[in-house]
């Protein structure tokens, strides 16, 4: 906390947070105002004297009903979530297993390794995507699901290995090595001592992972063509903004549902599972 005169506590954190929270939220307040605005609110001219632009006197469900009646909404919602369900627990196993190795095992160029898998999970996806779709069309695997489950794991894979190598590390090496002399093997170590106590690593990891998977967009459009196999952020984008026209309330509706589930997955793990799990630790 601040110490000093109470205005510097205004100035330097109450202000400066206060702008913050609003600058982050206001976009989500924009976009469920407008997922409940009717039409007739939607498209006033500024300057009506009955325009209000941050809020509305008849909220209405019309555009959340176009969303599920008149698109495939819901078949873009599933396709999302069995795809980044599947990608992030590929990603996750590979991703655990390479990071113990790495923080653990001593063997010839084990940092230059771990430098670079995160050196390739910053090489832009524009360049990977060219190479990938020619893999993809030889396996005859475009235009469905797996297309994306096996191409996520390319970014994802480094990404939760770079996380889980810094965790791993910051688990004491006396906790193996009591294993060790009672008699365990390594593999016996690691899943029965190292992992459960990486627990809130894992599911960090896990978070983030599926989180890249529900807003990946670049590979989404390349691979996915049939609207019914589309992602919500492919979906929404393409079947709603036709040429120059934006549907913005089933626009916006599908903004707001799609970000939903992400929303439940980040508070659910990490208030009921991260935080307590860190905190057992630390006590």
């Amino acid at each position: 906390m601040i110490e000093g005169a109470p205005w510097r506590r205004w100035v330097f954190f109450y202000i400066p947070l206060t702008l913050f929270v609003f600058v982050l939220l206001f976009p989500f307040y924009w976009m469920l105002i407008t997922t409940f605005r009717p039409d007739g609110e939607l498209y006033q001219p500024w300057n009506s004297p009955r325009y209000q632009p941050f809020w509305t006197s008849n909220p209405t469900l019309e555009h959340i009903k176009y969303l599920f009646s008149e698109t495939l909404f819901a078949d873009w919602l599933w396709n999302t979530m069995f795809i980044a369900a599947i990608s992030t627990v590929i990603s996750l196993f590979c991703g655990v297993l390479a990071g113990y190795a790495l923080s653990r095992l001593n063997f010839p160029f084990a940092g230059s390794l771990g430098t670079g898998i995160f050196v390739t999970y910053l090489v832009p996806q524009t360049l990977l995507f060219i190479p990938l779709a020619e893999i993809i069309r030889n396996f005859k695997l475009g235009d469905t699901p797996w297309s994306l489950i096996l191409t996520y794991p390319t970014f994802l894979i480094p990404f939760c290995t770079w996380l889980m190598m810094g965790y791993f590390k910051a688990v004491p090496r006396e906790l193996e090595e009591c294993a060790r002399i009672d008699g365990a093997s390594r593999v016996q170590a690691m899943l029965y001592i190292i992992i459960p106590v990486a627990i809130p690593g894992i599911l960090s990891a896990g978070i983030f992972a599926f989180t890249l998977s529900w807003n990946e967009f670049i590979y989404a459009l390349v691979f996915l063509s049939s609207p019914g196999e589309k992602t919500v952020p492919v979906g929404v984008t393409s079947e709603l903004i036709r040429g120059d026209v934006f549907f913005w309330g089933p626009l916006m509706a599908g903004a707001l549902l799609g970000s939903i589930p992400v929303a439940m997955v980040y508070s659910f793990f990490v208030e009921h599972y991260v935080s307590g799990l860190t905190g057992s630790v630390k006590g």
